[in-house]
């Protein structure tokens, strides 16, 4: 039995969202994209909602191919990420974790206007990534 569209929103408003993160560090520089899509014309990590029957890491390596075109495996765990206000469009639960490239050719999709490695954060970054980008070089410094 499916639910009809309105009342999936109705409870998608009501539910966390559970999402990943991957964090990609080439060279000491964090891949970030430019949002083409809310909130616009912020940075971010490659990352999105996992999908029914989906584990976590599959969603992370999926999303960061979908939205960068880079195979990678995942590192390591940076953390969870839960604070109800992180994603103001909705309760957003986000698992981050370090990426590792694997292959591929770097390019942008439909939800992105640009991509780049940066080797400070830009001001304008979206959600809570700067938390997580700053958090995945503190694992990183300690191993």
């Amino acid at each position: 039995m499916w639910l009809e569209e309105k009342t999936w929103q109705k409870i998608r408003k009501l539910v966390p969202i559970p999402s990943v993160d991957g964090v990609i560090i080439k060279d000491g520089k964090v891949l970030l994209l430019k949002r083409a899509v809310k909130p616009a014309g912020k940075w971010c990590l490659p990352g999105g909602r996992i999908d029914f029957r989906e584990s976590a890491e599959s969603a992370a390596k999926r999303e960061v191919f979908e939205e960068t075109g880079l195979r990678t495996t995942v590192e390591r765990l940076v953390g969870v990420y839960s604070e109800p206000n992180r994603d103001k469009r909705r309760h957003a639960v986000s698992i981050a974790y370090i990426m590792k490239l694997t292959g591929g050719k770097l390019r942008i999709n439909d939800e992105s206007s640009d991509a780049k490695y940066f080797d400070r954060l830009p001001p304008n970054m979206a959600f809570d990534h700067a938390k997580m980008v700053r958090d995945a070089f503190k694992i990183l410094r300690k191993k």
